[in-house]
């Protein structure tokens, strides 16, 4: 197998992963319950790798409307139970309205979301 193969078949891995978080944010949004920051900016069109970025940073200072546990796993197999805050679609509309990271591309990329979750 050589280096292009290698590159095609890692494309292929990278872009069967983003349908899926895509297609999983899209059916966990359409239930209607308070999901996380990062299911909220995959379902409103950013990409899943700049959404699990950003999560943090856009949910920070902003009073979540649920929260639930979850298990992180770290090094080893050592897990980590951490709370996740989840947000109605109207809070995070609000949210996404006004937040616009440093970085100019994904600046773009969430005014984009912004205009379409508006739209």
């Amino acid at each position: 197998m050589n280096a292009t193969t290698r590159t095609r078949r890692a494309t292929l891995r990278t872009r069967a992963t983003h349908t899926r978080a895509t297609a999983r944010a899209h059916r966990n949004i359409a239930t209607g319950t308070p999901q996380s920051a990062r299911t909220h900016l995959i379902a409103a069109g950013i990409d899943p790798t700049t959404a699990k970025r950003y999560a943090g940073a856009f949910s920070r200072g902003l009073t979540a409307d649920a929260a639930r546990t979850t298990k992180i796993k770290l090094k080893g197999r050592t897990r980590k139970t951490t709370q996740i805050k989840l947000y109605t679609a109207t809070t995070f509309a609000h949210r996404l309205a006004t937040y616009r990271p440093r970085d100019i591309t994904a600046a773009r990329l969430f005014e984009q979301a912004a205009h379409r979750l508006a739209a």
